[in-house]
């Protein structure tokens, strides 16, 4: 969605959307409604800490390790990069390396996901677009602040996933996973990203927007 030159990035969230398998599922009930007579409207929510567009935190993989409520800002807030990935079945090291990644950058991976818009379906797609490992290392030798991807999990279904969220994380990579990037083209953006602040949690949903650099610029 795109509301005065901001682009929202993550998903509306809602009952019987995607999840990841397994997960518990986002559900939201009114528990008090008005037209029936209550005071307020009242929902109550349930939901698994990576529903949606979401953070990970390092714990969600290493035993011991920060929780959502530790991330730095800095990792959440500042330039990002959106990069146009061709490769249809992963994301690896070769293409990555062609596109002059720098230590610092936060890079969103924009994939076959996004344009397929495999993420508003209510049925999980197996066969997403994910990072393979060797793209993970690179990315670990280049000094990124931040990744973010277009589906549920940067990783991939039964396949590398802990691996490549192990190499990730104990870097101290941040990593953001279901990303809606269908109307955000490549280029240099500023993003905003906040995930909500749950005490220890190893993840938790995010809004994220982005803005083009150049339109930032004018109105800061």
């Amino acid at each position: 969605m795109i509301d005065d030159k901001w682009i929202d990035i993550s998903l509306t969230l809602k009952s019987n959307m995607v999840h990841w398998p397994g997960d518990p599922p986002f559900s939201i009930e009114r528990v008090r409604v008005m037209d029936r007579g209550d005071t307020v409207n009242l929902s109550k929510i349930t939901m698994g800490a990576h529903s949606g567009t979401h953070v990970d935190a390092p714990v969600h993989f290493i035993k011991g390790a920060k929780g959502v409520d530790r991330l730095l800002f800095d990792l959440l807030i500042g330039p990002a990069r959106i990069i146009e990935i061709a490769d249809t079945d992963t994301i690896k090291e070769k293409e990555l390396a062609g596109h002059g990644i720098k230590k610092g950058e936060r890079i969103l991976l924009r994939t076959r996901n996004s344009i397929k818009k495999i993420l508003y379906s209510d049925t999980f797609s197996e066969d997403f677009v994910y990072m393979e490992k060797g793209a993970a290392e690179f990315l670990v030798t280049r000094g990124i602040k931040t990744l973010g991807v277009d589906y549920l999990s940067v990783g991939g279904y039964k396949k590398n996933g802990p691996d490549v969220h192990r190499t990730l994380l104990n870097a101290e990579i941040l990593v953001i996973e279901g990303l809606d990037l269908t109307e955000a083209l490549p280029g240099d953006y500023n993003m905003i990203c906040l995930p909500m602040k749950i005490l220890g949690s190893d993840g938790a949903p995010a809004r994220v927007i982005v803005k083009t650099t150049e339109i930032f610029g004018k109105d800061k």
